[in-house]
C-alpha cells in the first residue's frame, strides 16, 4: 500500500520536497518523499515521520501551492462608540490596508451587536504565502488601526462580564463569607 501510495504522490504531484504542508494537526515542511515513508519537519522542530498510505487517507493541505493569503479578522469596539465613530472604522481599515503594495482590501462590515461589544469583520489578500510577510503585514495594520483608533477616542470592547446582584443575594454571600472565616 505505501508503494502505490508513494507512487500516487510522486505521479499525481501532491507535495513537494520543500512545501509547507499540514496534515490532521500537524504541519511543517516536506524533508523527504520514500517509497515507503514521508519526513516532515515540524513548525516547532522535530521530525514526523509518515507512512505514506497513512498520508493520503486524510487531508492535506498545501501552503507551498499557495499564491496568494486570504486574511480575515473580527474584532470589537465599545457599546459607546459613537454613530460617527462607527461609520469611519470601514474607511480606517480599508485605508491600513492599501497602505501596504502586497495586500488587496476586500470588504469591511460592522458586523453585530452582542453582549461583550459591536463586531466588525474585514477581510484582505496578501499577494505572497510567506508567512512572515503575512505577519509583518498584519502587524503593521494593527499599529496603524490602534494609533488611529486612538485618535478617534474609538474604544475597543472590554471581554468583561458583569454580573449584577440582588440584595438579598449580596446579604447571602456575606453570610457565607463569614461562616467561612469562623
Amino acid at each position: 500500500g505505501d508503494l502505490f501510495a508513494s507512487l500516487s504522490i510522486v505521479m499525481d504531484n501532491t507535495f513537494l520536497v520543500g512545501d509547507s504542508i499540514e496534515i490532521e494537526n500537524y504541519q511543517g515542511t516536506v524533508e523527504y518523499i520514500g517509497m515507503k515513508s514521508t519526513r516532515i519537519r515540524s513548525v516547532t522542530g522535530e521530525q514526523i515521520v509518515f507512512s505514506n498510505s497513512d498520508l493520503l487517507k486524510g487531508r492535506i493541505r498545501n501552503f507551498g501551492r499557495m499564491s496568494e493569503r486570504r486574511v480575515l479578522i473580527r474584532f470589537k469596539v465599545s457599546h459607546a462608540t459613537k454613530q460617527d465613530q462607527l461609520e469611519m472604522i470601514p474607511a480606517l481599515i480599508r485605508e491600513a490596508v492599501e497602505a501596504h503594495e502586497q495586500t488587496r482590501f476586500d470588504r469591511a462590515h460592522f458586523m453585530s451587536y452582542d453582549a461583550a461589544g459591536l463586531e466588525f469583520e474585514y477581510i484582505y489578500y496578501i499577494v505572497s504565502p510567506e508567512f512572515n510577510l503575512y505577519m509583518d503585514i498584519r502587524q503593521a495594520i494593527n499599529f496603524f488601526l490602534r494609533d488611529r483608533f486612538m485618535d478617534a477616542g474609538i474604544e475597543f470592547a472590554n471581554q468583561t462580564v458583569q454580573v449584577q446582584l440582588s440584595r438579598e443575594s449580596v446579604e447571602l454571600l456575606q453570610e457565607t463569607v463569614l461562616k467561612q472565616h469562623n
